[in-house]
């Protein structure tokens, strides 16, 4: 091991890997260490774009939407002054980054709503979430975007519990992907991304 590059030994003893062959096993390590990585970035596993989206799976995705401000006050309560501070996994964001992260998305989420049930297919805009996170608001109380979360998925509910079939087929167009998406399928990637990052912040408890 000692003649294995530095970066590496210390990458292997971190992981708690005490053997490895000069050559046999290095690939092996690496292709552990990026499946640990992997889980830690995607904690309930990667968004898959559904092409059909059933009316339980609707109501299912607006009871998880609903929930979540109150899952997440939780588990931020439950976040010690370090832990706050402390990234999800190597090089990604903290707890801290993630509670405003989530807030900021999901503003934008129930625009995004309103766009595509008042409009034409609108093209939505974008936005660069990594220059987000790093603006000055995020070192501010995360309560401050949990408030916001709460407000704004009360209304977002509403908006979708008072949706018709016809308003579900309703889409937007997503320039930097270059995609339609119906509100149906909005619904099911954003009650992912509440359990995608609650996922995050239960891990540094």
């Amino acid at each position: 091991m000692a003649d294995l590059p530095f970066d590496l030994q210390i990458a292997i003893i971190s992981n708690g890997i005490s053997k490895i062959d000069r050559y046999g096993k290095i690939y092996f390590y690496l292709s552990d260490m990026e499946n640990s990585i992997g889980q830690l970035q995607y904690p309930i596993g990667r968004f898959k774009l559904p092409p059909q989206v059933s009316s339980d799976e609707i109501l299912q995705a607006i009871s998880t939407i609903a929930s979540f401000p109150k899952k997440m006050e939780d588990v931020f309560n439950a976040l010690s002054p370090i832990t706050l501070e402390q990234p999800y996994r190597p090089g990604g964001w903290t707890a801290r980054q993630v509670i405003h992260h989530c807030a900021d998305s999901h503003m934008n989420a129930l625009i995004r709503f309103k766009l595509g049930l008042t409009e034409q297919k609108p093209t939505i805009k974008p936005y660069d979430q990594a220059q987000w996170a790093n603006l000055s608001d995020n070192n501010l109380d995360p309560a401050i975007s949990i408030s916001i979360l709460k407000g704004v998925h009360q209304r977002w509910v509403a908006v979708m519990e008072a949706m018709n079939e016809s308003d579900w087929k309703r889409s937007f167009f997503h320039p930097e992907y270059q995609t339609e998406q119906r509100l149906e399928q909005a619904a099911m990637l954003y009650a992912w991304h509440c359990e995608h990052h609650l996922g995050h912040v239960r891990s540094v408890l």
